[in-house]
This record gives C-alpha cells, sequence and structure tokens, in this order.
C-alpha cells in the first residue's frame, strides 16, 4: 500500500497540516498508522467530514441516519 504524509495529505485536501494531524489522532482517518513522529496515511484515503461547520454536521446526520437503515 501507498501511503503519504500529513504536508501532503494537507495540500491534497486544502486544510493545514496540524488539521490532518489532529484527524490522524482522533483516528478519523481509516488505515492511518504512525511511524515515529510521523503520521502515515493512504493515498487512496478520502478526506472525512468536518463536523464543526453546519455543513459537515449535517452530512455526518445524514450518514448516520442512512447508516440505520
Amino acid at each position: 500500500m501507498e501511503y503519504m504524509s500529513a504536508p501532503q495529505a494537507a495540500e491534497k485536501w486544502g486544510i493545514s497540516e496540524r488539521r490532518v494531524q489532529i484527524l490522524c489522532s482522533e483516528n478519523r482517518i481509516p488505515g492511518v498508522s504512525k511511524l515515529g513522529y510521523m503520521w502515515l496515511i493512504p493515498k487512496n484515503a478520502e478526506k472525512p467530514i468536518d463536523g464543526r461547520t453546519k455543513r459537515g454536521k449535517e452530512q455526518k446526520n445524514e450518514i448516520l441516519q442512512n447508516s440505520d437503515n
């Protein structure tokens, strides 16, 4: 499996490197692992939904409702 670093993911997803690190530490990115101080993120990983925004909360609720069915 190919991996990318936190700075590469940040550039790809248009968010800060620190935000990517926080998502990794919260296990919000599937398949992520840590090697020393560096996060290894699968290249095919998708940007997680940002639950801090109104739109993100709505998307999160839709996903939860669809998983209940």
